[in-house]
């Protein structure tokens, strides 16, 4: 059970791990909100309290899990997108469909003969549509110009990245196939890194690696299961997928911080 901080300056609680979570999905609190367990006087972060965050890491520990680990949770980044969706719906529903949109319409243009706008402007759509979702995730404001981050925090390290993840899991897929799989997994986190750190395209590139390597399966199981998801999302009416999407996509984003933002 934990006291609170709300952003009004009064203390809430006790409170159960779980409420606090509702309230960080529904933008109530961040992971700078201040905390205390019941029955001590220490004040700290949400992003300090593995046992909220859902890491393993202890307070102050690196940023990156340790090298063999595999302790993301599958089932609670997605249960985390869905309490997400159900606090944010019009707003992460709508961001996300414009952005398909624009990507359906990039692929238009594809079959059209313009074959390389997609690899251009692809990584830069969902790096900003992964930076809106973060911001929401973290509390923090977030207005439909945020979907478009990707533009104007780091539009030439998303087109680099890309051109190279085209160019690397294509090559990838002819060397059997096996290490093409092996890069789509490990670039997922290329895009956000670049827009939410500002690193350019190779360290955010090698960073993804590095983290998803140490824990390549939960990250590739991750991302299999949002296959089923898409595709209910798909056979409920075709209108489903509006909401299937901004789950996958949250749930991604929840991979993201429980790796790479631990101990913040």
């Amino acid at each position: 059970m934990y006291t609170i901080i709300g952003a009004d300056g009064k203390e809430y609680g006790p409170v159960t791990v779980e409420q606090v979570r509702a309230w960080m999905a529904g933008g109530r609190a961040n992971l700078t909100t201040k905390v205390k367990a019941v029955g001590t006087d220490v004040w700290k972060t949400i992003g300090e309290v593995p046992e909220i965050t859902g890491s393993a890491a202890a307070p102050g520990a690196a940023s990156y899990a340790s090298p063999g680990t595999a302790d993301l949770d599958i089932l609670s980044c997605f249960s985390r997108s869905w309490d997400l969706l159900k606090a944010n719906f019009w707003s992460l529903v709508g961001a996300t469909f414009l952005i398909m949109l624009i990507q359906g319409f990039l692929l238009g243009l594809e079959k059209n003969g313009l074959y390389f706008l997609g690899v251009i402007f692809n990584k830069v759509l969902s790096g900003g549509l992964y930076y809106f979702f973060l911001l929401k995730m973290r509390g923090n404001a977030a207005a439909i110009g945020d979907v478009f981050a990707g533009f104007t925090k780091a539009f030439l390290p998303l087109v680099v990245i890309g051109l190279l993840y085209s160019v690397f899991v294509t090559v990838g897929v002819i060397c059997l196939i096996l290490p093409g799989i092996y890069l789509v997994v490990a670039y997922a986190f290329s895009a956000i890194l670049a827009v939410d750190k500002g690193l350019g395209f190779w360290e955010a590139m090698e960073t993804s690696r590095k983290v998803i390597t140490r824990n390549w399966w939960p990250v590739f199981g991750l991302l299999l299961l949002s296959i089923p998801v898409l595709i209910l999302g798909v056979l409920a009416l075709g209108v489903g997928i509006f909401v299937a999407m901004p789950v996958v996509v949250g749930a991604i984003a929840y991979a993201y911080e429980d790796l790479c933002n631990r101990g913040r």
